[in-house]
C-alpha cells in the first residue's frame, strides 16, 4: 500500500513530500534542512531511493543534492535544467521505480520554468497522486515570470497548456499535491490551503476555466513584485548547494552588538512586535520569528550583509537560524539570547515607539495632529483600496526609499500588523518618530477613515 507524507515549510509557503511503499520511498522537492525528511523516513521505516525535483527552485535552496548524497538515492532533475552536478536527467514519460508496484511517472509541465516537470505517483499502474510543483496549484498556478522577462508571456501560455494536460490525463479523484501556493510568492495569485483534486481544480481553477488569452492577460496583470532574494536561489540550486550547518552561532555581548551596528551591519531582533515596540536596541530591526521571517528578512537585507540575531530563547534562535538557511542566509555573524538589558551597554535606555489601532489614527486626524500615513502593503493589496492621503511604500522597498517619507510623525500600517512592525523598526532605526498600527485593515473603515479605490 502506498503512502504520501507532507512536510510543511510554512514560513515560505511551500510543501515537500515523502512518498512510497512498505520499504522504500521518494522525496519530492525536499527542503534544505533535510534532517526533517530523514526523520520522517526513519519514522516510516523506509529507505529513500530517489529524490525528485520538479524544477530548479527560485524561492528556496534545495536540499535535494545533499539528501541524495547522504542516502545514495538517484537524484532526478528535469533534463532541460542546466546544473553543475551529476544527476539523473528526467524526460517526459520516464518511469522511476519507488517500491514494489509503486512508480513515479514524469510529466513535462513547462510554465513555471521552461523545464518544469510534474510527477505522477502510480500504484500498480494507476495514478494515486500528482506532485505538481509550481504548475497546477490549489486554485491557482505558479507564476511564469521568475526566469527571464522575455520568456514570461511564452511561459504563461505554456502554463495554461500544462495544467490542461494534467487535467486531461488524470482522473478527477487524483489528489493535487503542489510544492508552492500556501503563501509562497511563487504562486501567481492567492492559492488555497489544505489540498485539492483534479476534479476540484477543474471546477474552480482559473487556469482550467479560462481560454488561453484571457488566462494569460489576467495572469500577467496580477503579478506582483518578486522577492529580491529569488535572484540568488536559482544560481545556488544550479551550482549545487552546500550542506547545512546548524551549529550554534558565536555569542555576542552588548559591546559587540554596538560595534556591529556602528559598522552598518544588521542586528535583527526576533521577538514579537509588542515586546520590540516596548523596548529594543536602538538601530535594530524587528523580524518576528513567528512571522514570515525568512521571506521578509531575505527580501529586505542587502545580500551578503552580516546579520546578528537577538532572541528571547535558544529555541527561538535555533528556529530562526534553520529558517534562514532555507533561503541561503547560512551563518549569522553572531547572536545573543536574553532581553534588551543584556544587549545594551552602559545602562543606556532601550529605544521604543508607540503602537496603535486604526481608531487611534482616526482620532489623531480628528485632533489635527501632524500625521503621515505610510501604507507598506504590496501593489496588489493597495489596488483594492487605501486610506485617503496615505503614502504607498511597500515594505520591501522602504529601506531604499526612506527619503520619500514626508516629515512628521509616521503612522505605518499593512494588512494585519506584521509588516507594519518591520517597517516601524526600519523607520525608528532611521531616527523617525513612528507609530506602528497593529490592526487588521478592515478596521480602517470601521474607524471612519476615508478609503479610496480605483473605481
Amino acid at each position: 500500500m502506498f503512502f504520501v507524507d507532507t512536510l510543511e515549510t510554512e514560513g515560505l509557503g511551500n510543501r515537500s513530500y515523502l512518498a512510497g511503499g512498505a520499504r522504500t520511498a521518494v522525496a519530492v522537492d525536499p527542503p534544505r534542512d533535510i534532517d526533517r525528511v530523514l526523520t520522517r523516513a526513519a519514522q516510516r521505516g523506509v529507505r529513500i531511493v530517489a529524490v525528485a525535483e520538479t524544477h530548479v527552485h527560485n524561492d528556496y535552496v534545495s536540499g535535494g543534492l545533499e539528501l541524495a548524497r547522504l542516502t545514495g538515492a538517484r537524484y532526478l532533475v528535469p533534463a532541460g535544467a542546466e546544473v553543475a552536478y551529476t544527476r539523473v536527467p528526467v524526460a517526459d514519460g520516464d518511469l522511476e521505480p519507488v517500491d514494489e508496484d509503486v512508480t513515479l511517472r514524469a510529466v513535462a509541465t513547462p510554465g513555471h520554468t521552461p523545464h518544469h516537470t510534474s510527477y505522477v505517483l502510480q500504484e500498480a499502474g494507476h495514478a494515486v497522486a500528482a506532485f505538481t510543483g509550481g504548475s497546477l496549484l490549489i486554485g491557482s498556478v505558479g507564476r511564469p515570470d521568475l526566469v527571464e522577462p522575455r520568456l514570461t508571456e511564452r511561459l504563461a501560455r505554456a502554463q495554461h497548456a500544462s495544467v490542461h494536460r494534467l487535467a486531461a490525463e488524470l482522473a478527477d479523484e487524483v489528489p493535487v499535491l503542489p510544492t508552492h501556493g500556501f503563501g509562497s510568492f511563487c504562486s501567481s495569485s492567492a492559492a488555497g490551503g489544505e489540498g485539492g483534486t483534479i476534479g476540484g481544480e477543474k471546477a474552480s481553477n482559473p487556469g482550467l476555466l479560462q481560454d488561453v488569452d484571457t488566462f494569460v492577460k489576467e495572469l500577467l496583470a496580477g503579478l506582483d513584485d518578486i522577492p529580491a532574494y529569488y535572484a540568488h536561489m536559482g544560481p545556488a540550486n544550479t551550482g549545487g548547494p552546500a550542506p547545512v550547518d546548524l551549529t550554534a552561532p558565536r555569542r555576542a555581548d552588548a559591546e559587540e552588538i554596538a560595534r556591529r551596528l556602528a559598522a552598518g551591519e544588521w542586528v535583527v531582533d526576533l521577538r514579537g512586535r509588542v515586546a520590540f515596540a516596548a523596548g529594543h536596541v536602538a538601530g535594530a530591526f524587528n523580524f518576528e520569528v513567528d512571522g514570515q521571517l525568512a521571506t521578509y528578512l531575505a527580501w529586505l537585507i542587502p545580500w551578503g550583509k552580516p546579520v546578528t540575531l537577538l532572541a528571547e530563547s535558544a529555541e527561538d534562535l535555533a528556529r530562526a537560524q534553520r529558517e534562514l538557511t532555507r533561503v541561503g542566509i547560512d551563518r549569522p555573524a553572531a547572536a545573543s539570547v536574553g532581553t534588551p538589558a543584556d544587549w545594551i551597554a552602559d545602562g543606556t535606555a532601550p529605544a521604543s515607539f508607540r503602537r496603535a489601532t486604526f481608531a487611534d489614527l482616526a482620532a489623531a486626524r480628528e485632533r489635527g495632529e501632524d500625521v503621515v500615513v505610510v501604507d507598506v502593503r504590496r501593489d496588489g493589496e493597495r489596488a483594492g483600496g487605501w486610506i485617503e492621503g496615505s503614502v504607498h511604500l511597500p515594505v520591501h522597498q522602504l529601506p531604499r526609499r526612506l527619503h520619500e517619507v514626508p516629515a512628521g510623525t509616521v503612522w505605518v500600517h499593512c494588512a494585519g500588523g506584521m509588516r507594519a512592525a518591520i517597517a516601524a523598526s526600519v523607520l525608528d532605526a532611521a531616527g523617525r518618530e513612528v507609530v506602528a498600527v497593529d490592526d487588521g485593515y478592515a478596521a480602517a473603515a470601521e474607524a471612519g477613515l476615508t478609503l479610496c479605490t480605483n473605481g
